[in-house]
This record gives structure tokens, sequence and C-alpha cells, in this order.
């Protein structure tokens, strides 16, 4: 494992760290051999690892021994008998310590499980989410193609887009970016990809937000489409309208839609609030009522509209028709049209409100509190503006700090952005839901709320040490990096977060090493840990060139496991490495 080709240069195989045969020393008691209660009691009081059991550290040492049997077996290059620190039968050597260290399944920075409270209201949760879902590259002509909602889905996003419009007949629904020349792609193989892949990563539910293009009849049939595909896996509220979202853990294996109401429900509801209107003045009132589409989504449920008979038309058949296109809505969405403040007001049903990232950002700062305050109870998606036609995205936590829900993402590309939006969500055993810091969701005694432009005293410092990293010279070509010597590898360490917790630092530079160890330590003080992100980017220098890319991780710092860990990396899309990783350090303050 930690052995690798020679070129120009011998390379030495790693070497357990001071710190490494420090923690062996104390925990093994002196001992050449650690037993398996010593191995446990390292797991629980340098590790943390609480719920370790007596039968666990025994399997470890199984585990581990076994491992080191088939790498040595497999490995040419046979290590200097004088140099290895073998165990006795009993436990593990030194070596073999050190190996174990390098399980990123068992020793890994997170987490495996979902451990969040999964049973508060949908808006208490930041949920992973798309933009243009159906979308396979830019955003003016790239093909539109169910692959990259099957891609989404496999890597847990929870929430995928779709845009909706009639076909070139009239008669039957495509997804497509409108007005642009990327090319359709029908809606029923959109859903049955959906169906088929919607929970293979996840249990927990998924959102499907439609712009909704259509006339009635179409809508019709895209409630009619939806219920015959997903049948039970789809959820719709009995009663109508939601005073408050249900829970993730209620909604598990569950499909919802979220958009506006059809145009045709909203006009019956202004005629029927206009016919209120004149009773009201022939009875002297003098509050004139004037309703946006918005508007009306916030009282909806005044107009009990003949959703089965406008919506759920079934002619062909004597069985009960699906229940309408408005019925099926569960996350009523909208638009701000006008004064922004107006639509931030918590008052009634719950609902969805869209912004691009420059209406939140110019929004923000007249009105943050007001958003913060929104986004306890409803949803707040911010999406993508429209000059991004690459695809490219922004940095999400211009919405995450005012408590914005759906944060929707071009999953298709790669770059810093979307690599903090992965780092993100590899919280809570990446399931696609993670719980929003109490400061978001709860107010204070004053009834004041979160201020994402103050800065805050220093609540956490984070240490993080980089001993080592290795795998390169097995995931990548022997010139990948240099044609004529082993590459020349640093690691940026980096904080994402809010603005006063920014930072940017970086190890030596190790030459012509395939194995670096850099055995470096950086502090990190931080205002606001809860929505911290610690960023790793391994870099080849390069003299005369762009510095190569080694790999990256993003971590979510409230969820970094304390101990020695082992953290695999990932390439520029965010697939991860074969065998890449870096062995490191994390603590507390």
């Amino acid at each position: 494992m930690f052995t690798g080709f020679a070129r120009k240069f011998t390379i030495a195989e790693q070497a357990p760290t001071p710190d490494v045969k420090e923690a062996f020393s104390k925990f093994a008691d002196g001992s050449p051999s650690m037993s398996a209660d010593q191995l446990r009691c390292f797991l629980l009081d340098h590790q943390g690892e609480l719920d370790c059991t007596a039968e666990d550290s025994n399997q470890l040492i199984e585990n581990v021994l076994q491992s080191r049997i088939r790498n040595q077996e497999s490995d040419t290059a046979k290590c200097n008998s004088n140099d290895v620190h073998h165990s006795n039968g009993q436990g593990l050597g030194l070596d073999e310590f050190f190996h174990f260290l390098f399980f990123d399944d068992f020793n890994g920075p997170l987490k495996s499980q979902v451990h969040h409270d999964m049973n508060a209201p949908l808006s208490h949760y930041f949920i992973y989410t798309g933009h243009n879902s159906y979308l396979t590259g830019n955003q003016l002509s790239s093909d539109c193609s169910d692959v990259p909602i099957i891609k989404a889905l496999q890597r847990g996003v929870r929430v995928i887009e779709l845009d909706l419009w009639p076909n070139s007949t009239k008669d039957d629904i495509v997804v497509v970016h409108g007005r642009t020349l990327t090319t359709p792609v029908s809606l029923i193989q959109c859903l049955k990809s959906i169906k088929e892949y919607a929970f293979v990563k996840s249990h927990y539910p998924v959102i499907i937000t439609l712009e909704d293009h259509l006339t009635p009849d179409l809508q019709a049939k895209v409630a009619e489409m939806t219920t015959q595909i997903f049948g039970d896996m789809l959820y719709y509220p009995q009663t109508d309208p939601l005073t408050e979202f249900p829970t993730p853990e209620s909604l598990k294996d569950r499909i919802l839609i979220s958009t506006k109401p059809p145009k045709e429900y909203l006009e019956i509801k202004q005629f029927k609030d206009s016919e209120s209107e004149k009773e009201l003045a022939e009875e002297g009132s003098s509050s004139p009522c004037l309703i946006t589409e918005v508007e009306a989504d916030d009282r909806i449920n005044e107009c009990d509209h003949d959703e089965e008979g406008l919506y759920a038309r079934d002619k062909k058949s004597d069985q009960p028709s699906a229940p309408g296109y408005k019925r099926l809505i569960t996350i009523h969405a909208g638009k701000p049209k006008g004064q922004i403040k107006d639509h931030l007001k918590v008052v009634g049903d719950v609902k969805r409100l869209s912004m691009s990232e420059q209406e939140l950002e110019k929004a923000s700062a007249s009105y943050g509190a007001d958003i913060v305050r929104f986004t306890q109870k409803n949803i707040l998606r911010v999406y993508p503006k429209g000059t991004r036609v690459t695809s490219s995205n922004y940095r999400p936590h211009i919405g995450w700090t005012y408590g914005a829900q759906m944060v929707a993402f071009n999953m298709q590309g790669y770059g810093k952005s979307l690599w903090f939006m992965q780092g993100m969500f590899r919280a809570n055993g990446e399931c696609g839901y993670v719980k929003k810091p109490a400061f978001l969701i709860e107010k204070g005694p004053h009834n004041e709320v979160f201020d994402p432009k103050r800065t805050l005293p220093v609540k956490k410092t984070l240490k993080v040490k980089v001993y080592m990293g290795n795998g390169w010279s097995s995931d990548f070509g022997k010139t990948h990096f240099d044609t004529f010597s082993p590459p020349d590898f640093y690691t940026k360490v980096c904080i994402v977060g809010v603005p006063a917790d920014k930072a940017n630092k970086k190890t030596s530079v190790i030459q012509d090493n395939w194995f670096p160890v850099w055995d470096e330590e950086f502090e990190f003080p931080l205002t606001v840990p809860e929505l911290a992100l610690l960023r790793l980017e391994v870099r080849e220098y390069d003299k005369h060139e762009k510095d190569d890319f080694g790999g990256q991780t993003c971590l979510p710092v409230s969820e970094l496991r304390s101990g020695f860990r082992s953290v695999p990396l990932y390439d520029q899309k965010g697939e991860k490495l074969k065998s890449v990783k870096l062995l490191m350090r994390f603590q507390f303050m």
C-alpha cells in the first residue's frame, strides 16, 4: 500500500510519523503489540468512537491482519525485515496500527450514518438541490436527457428540476430549456428514470420542481402520468393547504411535486376574491384587494376549485380519474413580483419562494432579517443567474447563511462552488438532507434572528494536521505530473463559510516524491463553525505552467471526527479517486 515504482529516484516506504508512534506507544503501554482492549481504549479516548465495542476492536484487528497479508502477498517490493514491527499474533504491531489508520471505510473523517433529527418540518433542512437537472452541458445548446437526472440521484441529490413544455404537435409534454437550442427529452422518460433511481442513494424524499409552460389539458396529462408512474410513491396532502411542511422521516421513499398552482385556478381564485370584494364594498368596506399569483398562493385554500372536473379528465376508462394537477402540488411555489419584502411575510400557509442569486444578494442588503425569518417556516429556492450559460455555479453560502433550503446548482459541471455543494451534503450520512443550525431555525429571546452580516466572536478553533498522502502512483500514470521525475506535491488547506471565517493556507512543497510527508499543522478560529467547510486540494507544483490537480475534497466542519483520520480525495467532477488519500488529524479547541 505504501510502496511505489522507482523512476529516477529511490522512494522509501512511508513510515509512521512521530505522532502515530507516540499514540501507539501510549495505548500499547510500551508493548510492541496493541491488544484488542488497548485498541478499543485508543478508539474511545483518542478517536472519540464512543460506540466501539470489544467485538468491534477484535474484528478490526482481524480485518487489518488479513489486509496486511493480502498486501504483502501481492507486493513485489518486500520490506526490510529490520524496519517492520510485526504483531505477536495477538494484536497489532506498529506497522499494522499505521496501516489501520488508512482504513477510510472505518476511519474516515465523517460519520457514514444518518444522525440528524429527521422529524422536523422540511423547512428546517438544507436540501441537495439541482437546477435544470435534465441538461447534459451548457444552458443554450446542449442535449436534454434523463442521464444527468440519474447521475444526480445516484449522488444523493433530492430536488430535481424539470421544465415542462408542449411538444411540437401540442399533444404531449417534453422537458427542455425553453426558447433555446437545447434538444428535448420526453417527460415520461424523465419520470420513469426518477422512479427507478430516486432512492438508490437515500431513502429520504425526492422533490420534483416543475417549471410549467403547459395548457390545462396538458397539465391534466401530467397529473395522470405522474400518478400512473409513481403510484403509491407519490405524496400529496389529503387536506389543502399545508400550514406546516411534513418531515423527511414521514416522507421516506416518497416523491413530492412543487410548482406554481395552475393559472386557471388562480384566475378563478381572483374572480372569487373580486366577487368577495364587491360584496364587501356593498357592505361599506373600503379595502381593495389586488391579488398576484404569489399572493393567491398564500390563500389558495379559500377556493375549493373543481379540480376533478377541470384537471382530472379521464374519458377512456371507467377507473377513477387521477387527482387533479393542482391537488398533486404539495409545495406551492411562486416568484416575487413587486416588492420582495411583501412576499417575505410569514403568515398563513407555507410556500416556496424562488429568487435568482442576484435577487437574493440585493434583497439581503435591505431585508436580511426578513429572509431568515421567512426561511424558518417557508422554503426559499435560489437559482443561478441567467448569464451562467456555461452551467457554472455561484457560492452556495449566499443562500445557506440566510437559511435557504434549496440552493439550486447545475450538477453537470465542476468547479470550486460545486465542490462546496458536494462537501455540505457529505454531512448526515450523505442522505441529501442536512439539519440547519439552531440559530437559523429558532428566534432569540427578543424575537431576533441570525444576522449573517454581523461578525461574531470566535466560537471554537479547529486544528488540522496534514501528515502525509499516498495513492497517486496507483491512480495516475507515471508521467502524468512530470515526464522525468516524481511529482512535487503540496496541499491547500482552506476554510469556506461566513466571510469572517474564510482562510487559505498551504503546506510546503515536497519535491520528487509520490508519497509526500508534510507533518504540518494549521489552526482556524471559527465564528460560525456550523456553516464552515474545510476544503483540501492537493496540487503538483510546476515552475513553468499551471500547477497540476492531484485531488480535492470538502468536508463540513461541524461533522469532522476528531483524531487520526484517513481522508479520501476526489477528482474535479467529484468522483472518488480509487486510492488517493491523506492521513490527517482533527482537533477542536
